[in-house]
């Protein structure tokens, strides 16, 4: 679990933000802060692995709290939730290594953007010794180089890719068939096949061929996780 510390001074923006984070899978909460001050004193003898900031605080502000934090050298990341709109200040935030930064008011979707697009990030790195530049650039820097059209091809549709996508997800990591997905979703096992020859050559699934027991070829799917940020550009 990721452990999260909310440093805000607005007792009712935090409470929102609490809420909004006990939506989002693969979270915890590990405090509220009400000041810089607070923050640092949490900091001493609380694990946290992210920290939800505020700029606007009494006394000290949230810079002052990231600059800090990168002072000591803490292994601890920083999302920005301020009003705080100015580009001096959005620029300091990214100079001081802020991995997003989110304008009040903002819808949860934007917050739950923030969050996923974070720990999926953070699991990317977890599964890794050393990198590739390609993985480095799809997973991270969004810098993917587009060699096929964002538009899905013709005869496959948004809403079945995404009915398609959950059952994979479902399968608990599982190698699967065709036949597997077709009877878990109810779709033509036709159709399931265009639509997983779609997720492989975009490098979302992982296809193997075996031999079944009448000695017949069977098509055997892995989900890449690490690459599913890729399929959203289709979705």
């Amino acid at each position: 679990m990721i452990r999260v510390l909310i440093v805000e001074d607005d007792p009712m923006v935090a409470e929102f933000n609490k809420r909004y984070l006990e939506e989002i899978e693969g979270f915890e909460l590990a405090g509220v802060a009400y000041s810089v001050d607070e923050a640092l004193g949490k900091l001493q003898d609380t694990v946290v692995d992210l920290i939800l900031l505020d700029v606007f605080m009494p006394e000290r502000t949230g810079l002052e709290l990231l600059d800090e934090i990168r002072n000591q050298h803490k292994k601890i990341d920083v999302i920005l939730i301020t009003a705080a709109s100015e580009v001096d200040k959005v620029q300091t935030a990214l100079r001081y290594g802020a991995v997003d930064y989110l304008i009040k008011p903002f819808e949860f979707d934007r917050f739950n953007r923030a969050l996923v697009s974070y720990r999926e990030k953070r699991a990317f790195f977890d599964m890794q010794t050393n990198v590739k530049q390609e993985d480095l650039d799809q997973n991270i820097l969004n810098r993917t180089q587009k060699t096929v059209s964002e538009s899905l091809p013709k005869g496959l549709t948004k809403s079945t890719l995404k009915i398609l996508l959950a059952a994979i997800e479902n399968m608990d990591k599982d190698p699967f068939s065709t036949d597997d997905v077709a009877e878990d979703v109810g779709i033509s096992r036709v159709s399931v096949r265009k639509y997983l020859r779609f997720l492989t050559d975009i490098h979302v699934l992982e296809e193997k061929m075996t031999y079944g027991t009448v000695g017949r070829p069977v098509y055997l799917y892995h989900f890449n996780e690490k690459n599913r940020s890729l399929v959203k550009n289709y979705l």
